[in-house]
């Protein structure tokens, strides 16, 4: 069987993994990795390379895909389910900010503190913040409740794919490969929780079948070539996943049935030339500490009126997941400020999600970013 991830860089790695945890890793027959390129002359290419201050840039996107390109021009890597990154380190100074810019230094202290002992002065890194559950996989969910009072703190690591800077040094220019080259080199066992991640080598679709099988989420294909283009998704990087899941902005709540308390399902949309569309009703997904914790928030952002252009509907054709005029009577709207990620099996023809789930909030993404992701054919 084609390899997958290396021991050490695999999630769960064994220089990170938690006692007594089971490492994905491990349950992979014969496996072996592909580390990043050892190209030659990368030293001498750095001294000649632009000088940039450590500043945040809008991280690089990918293209999600319908099947993953192949050829020597590619490489795959793990797709992690936690929040996008960039670690700045300036001397002793770190921050973690998101996607959008937010602060997340102190919310993953444990974090900033291991970006603060790599063996560099300045920097910039770009990777994945995750929380790992006890089979060594990244999980949205653990993330999510990591910081939500009574709930248990998961392992955290921070997965780290790309350098944008080096000692003042502008590498958006290198190819990715020396960059990764690079970025290997800085990152070692002791840095735990910081933990380098490897491509991947295989059949691709042996990949996405043992990805499957494991319970992650997808794969990232990149070019061996490719710059860092900063805010951009040419296309350059892609991204293939075996869990239907993305964020919708939550626009209001439907009251609670039976024994639960707070609400009963949140309703949610996406953006769509500045149009608020609704997409589905969501009740899965909640215990009983997620439910107090944003029946807090939504009381901080209620509205009278219905945030979503395109409600009531006729009628609930064939999913019960729609709003109609007599049932939004008996809703609670709220600001559309609320980003939050749904894993679903499938979109219907009417627009809805079929068995979507609540997975939780995405602080690290704006509301007016969030749109239905379509497939580049």
């Amino acid at each position: 069987m084609e390899q997958i991830a290396a021991d050490n860089h695999a999630p769960g790695a064994s220089h990170g993994k938690t006692p007594g945890a089971k490492n994905v890793g491990q349950v992979v027959s014969d496996i072996k990795t592909t580390s990043a390129a050892q190209e030659k002359g990368t030293a001498q290419i750095l001294k000649t390379l632009p000088r940039s201050k450590i500043a945040f840039a809008t991280p690089m996107q990918c293209r999600l895909v319908k099947s993953l390109p192949k050829g020597e021009k590619w490489i795959y890597e793990i797709k992690f389910d936690g929040f996008r990154a960039l670690a700045l380190k300036r001397g002793k100074e770190v921050e973690l900010l998101s996607r959008s810019a937010k602060d997340l230094t102190a919310r993953f202290p444990e974090i900033a503190a291991a970006v603060g002992k790599l063996p560099m002065q300045n920097g910039v890194l770009d990777g994945e913040i995750v929380a790992v559950d006890e089979k060594g996989r990244s999980s949205f969910q653990l993330l999510q409740r990591a910081n939500l009072p009574g709930a248990a703190r998961a392992p955290i690591c921070f997965y780290v794919f790309d350098l944008l800077n080096l000692e003042g040094k502008n590498l958006a220019d290198l190819r990715l490969t020396q960059r990764k080259d690079l970025l290997q080199n800085l990152i070692q066992p002791a840095h735990e929780p910081i933990r380098f991640s490897a491509d991947i080598k295989g059949d691709s679709k042996k990949l996405l079948a043992e990805i499957r099988r494991l319970g992650l989420e997808g794969i990232i294909a990149k070019r061996v070539d490719s710059n860092y283009e900063a805010g951009l998704g040419t296309g350059s990087w892609s991204k293939i996943k075996v869990i239907n899941a993305q964020e919708f902005v939550i626009g209001g709540y439907t009251a609670p049935k039976g024994s639960r308390d707070f609400f009963g399902a949140i309703l949610v949309g996406y953006f769509e030339n500045e149009r608020f569309l609704f997409a589905s009703k969501v009740g899965s997904g909640f215990n009983q500490i997620l439910l107090s914790a944003l029946n807090q928030e939504f009381q901080k952002i209620r509205r009278d009126r219905c945030p979503f252009i395109n409600l009531p509907e006729q009628r609930f054709r064939h999913s019960d997941h729609g709003v109609t005029a007599a049932e939004m009577k008996r809703c609670t709207w709220v600001e559309p400020k609320l980003v939050c990620q749904i894993q679903f099996s499938e979109w219907t023809r009417d627009g809805h999600l079929r068995q979507p789930v609540f997975i939780g909030l995405r602080e690290d993404i704006k509301p007016r970013d969030v749109v239905k992701e379509v497939v580049a054919e």
